[in-house]
This record gives C-alpha cells, sequence and structure tokens, in this order.
C-alpha cells in the first residue's frame, strides 16, 4: 500500500497511485473543510477566535493546498492573530502568506497593521506600498497608510519633544556644576510641585525658592490669621538656612529629577548613569552636626546657594523667624527641627 512506501519513493504500481491520489484527495478535503470551519468559528466572535486558530493551523498542516489557497490559510490566521492582539503572530502569518503567494493583497494589509500596533512603523509603510503596488484602488490601504503617516510624524515630534527636555536638563546640570552648586533630595515637594530652577538663553540661572514659618510649622501652633502680635515684621525677621546635612546627588539623579514632567521623564537612559557611584557623597561638616547658618540679606542668592555647607534640596529653602517671638531662641538654639 502507499501508506507503508518509504519517504523519497515513487509509486511503481497502479495501486500505489490510485492509493497516493486518495490521500491527497483526502488531505485536500480535509484542509478546506478546516479552512471553511474555521471562517464559521470567526464569525461566531471572540470567544471562538482560538479554535479558528487551531482550524487554519490544522488545515496548513495537511500540506495538500496549492500556495494560493494555503496563502489565503495563513492571512486567515493573521486576521484572527490581529483581531486577539497577537501582533507578532499575525506579522509572521503574514509575511508567510505574501512568500508562498506575492499577490495576496489582504496579507499585505494584515502585515502593516501588525507592525503598526507593533510601532515598526518603516515596516508597516513599506507593506502598505507593496500593498498599493499589487492593487492601486486599494482604498483600505491607502486609509492605513496614512493612519502610519500619522503616527510617524507623532513619534517624530515627541523624540524632537524628548531629546530638547533632554539638551535643557544637561545643560542645566553643567551650569549648575559650573557654578559648584550642590544638590540633594528634594523637600516639601506637597508644596513646590515639579519647579525646578531655569537656564535663561543669557546663561543665567534662576531659582524659585521656598520661604517657610518655621513657627508655624509645628503642630502646637495655629497657622497665621496674620500675625496679630505683630512679631513678622520686616526689622524684626531673619532668614536661615539648614546646613551640615543632607546627600549630594550624583550627576544622572539630579537629571532624573530635572526631566520630571517633561516628555524625557521615562526615558531609560540619560547617558548618566555612570557616574552614580561618583558623584553621590554624604556631606560631611566640620561640626559633624546639624546647624542653622544665618543668610546675609546684603548676599545675592548665588552666593548663598554656593556656600559650602549648602546642600539645596532641589529647590533653595529658607526659615523665616521672628527675633521678637518666644519661638527665636529655640529655633536658634537648635531645639526645633522641621517636620518630618
Amino acid at each position: 500500500m502507499a501508506l507503508w512506501m518509504e519517504t523519497g519513493s515513487e509509486p511503481k504500481t497502479e495501486t500505489e497511485i490510485a492509493d497516493l491520489e486518495a490521500i491527497s484527495a483526502l488531505k485536500e478535503s480535509t484542509a478546506l473543510e478546516l479552512k471553511e470551519k474555521g471562517n464559521e468559528l470567526v464569525k461566531k466572535g471572540k470567544k471562538h477566535y482560538p479554535e479558528a486558530i487551531h482550524c487554519y493551523g490544522r488545515a496548513i498542516d495537511q500540506k495538500a493546498l496549492n500556495d494560493h489557497d494555503t496563502s489565503v490559510l495563513f492571512s486567515n490566521r493573521a486576521h484572527v492573530n490581529l483581531l486577539l492582539g497577537n501582533y507578532r503572530r499575525a506579522l509572521s502569518d503574514s509575511q508567510d502568506a505574501i512568500k508562498l503567494f506575492p499577490a495576496n493583497v489582504k496579507a499585505y494589509y494584515r502585515a502593516a497593521k501588525a507592525c503598526l500596533s507593533l510601532n515598526l512603523l518603516a515596516e508597516a509603510k513599506s507593506y502598505c506600498e507593496s500593498g498599493v503596488g499589487k492593487d492601486p484602488s486599494n482604498e483600505e490601504l491607502k486609509k492605513l497608510a496614512k493612519q502610519i503617516d500619522l503616527k510617524k510624524l507623532e513619534q517624530e515630534q515627541r523624540e524632537a519633544q524628548v531629546s530638547k527636555a533632554l539638551v535643557e536638563a544637561k545643560d542645566l546640570v553643567s551650569a549648575i556644576e559650573d557654578r559648584r552648586l550642590k544638590l540633594g533630595n528634594a523637600m516639601y515637594r506637597e508644596l513646590t510641585g515639579l519647579r525646578k530652577p531655569v537656564l535663561d538663553k543669557n546663561g543665567i540661572l534662576h531659582w524659585p525658592v521656598l520661604l517657610l514659618y518655621a513657627e508655624f510649622m509645628s503642630k502646637s501652633c495655629p497657622p497665621l490669621p496674620w500675625d496679630k502680635e505683630n512679631h513678622y515684621y520686616r526689622d524684626a525677621i531673619e532668614l536661615y538656612y539648614e546646613a551640615g546635612s543632607g546627600i549630594c546627588l550624583s550627576k544622572s539623579k539630579i537629571l532624573r529629577y530635572l526631566l520630571e514632567g517633561t516628555a524625557a521623564a521615562n526615558v531609560e537612559s540619560i547617558g548618566e548613569e555612570e557616574k552614580d557611584a561618583a558623584d553621590g557623597s554624604p556631606y560631611d561638616s566640620s561640626a559633624g552636626s546639624y546647624k542653622w547658618v544665618k543668610v546675609n540679606e546684603k548676599r545675592t542668592l548665588h552666593d548663598v546657594l554656593k556656600e559650602p555647607n549648602f546642600i539645596i534640596p532641589m529647590i533653595p529653602v529658607f526659615y523665616v523667624v521672628s527675633k521678637r517671638s518666644g519661638f527665636y531662641k529655640d529655633f536658634i538654639t537648635g531645639k526645633w527641627r522641621p517636620p518630618a
């Protein structure tokens, strides 16, 4: 019988030839039945899609159909994989369909759709152009090509925004380094939000500054209604910053902070990670302890920020106290600390 023939051998008798023809016809009939069953399952809805894919796969495995019909099977399976979001499988099936029958326009469309979903825009456009080349009047391919062009434009605009944000942040870090300023972990983010220093086109660094009334940060003190006892008049107030504690952040961590809220916020690599270990270091004050430093109001903000014991918590924070208040003594003797 033909079933027992060795692989590669040729049938010699009429019986063997007849057997092979019967087997081939049976496989072809099975493949066509499986194809139709797959088509019916697709019509029944998403719940039946996995079974439809299985039917198309079994039909392909029969290896009984010509290249055109097998190409249709691959294209149909690509269609169902697209519906299920299996974009890699859809692309692979579409490519197999095109190899078998290069005039299969639906396969080009489905390959382009899969590439678009995978953000392979150049490949998606290429499949669209090839499909239109086979069928110049195909409106679906033309519409899809427009979607691809729009997404490509959006991607280019996005990339330009990311590049601009990275350049601005790196320029800002360079300006901070040139001024020998030290930055530490951000404080009071609930008050400062995403406010950051800005470097203008003239190379001038502009800092937002947070002023806090230390006396009224304690839970035991009510908020200012405003200063009924008239302690906080101009000649009575003094300005202080916290010194002697904190960690100087590395260049890459500063960059990450500056990129928050920008188009480049989620960029995986910013090219500075290798400097983390070298740049990040704890501040070592000569006294080795926490203290308040009074600000000489005649000095510029630039000069104050350059003080070796001032680690800027991303945005300079200064504490306002009044010499007339009973709180003043506790503050300058270090008995008060900012609430955690």
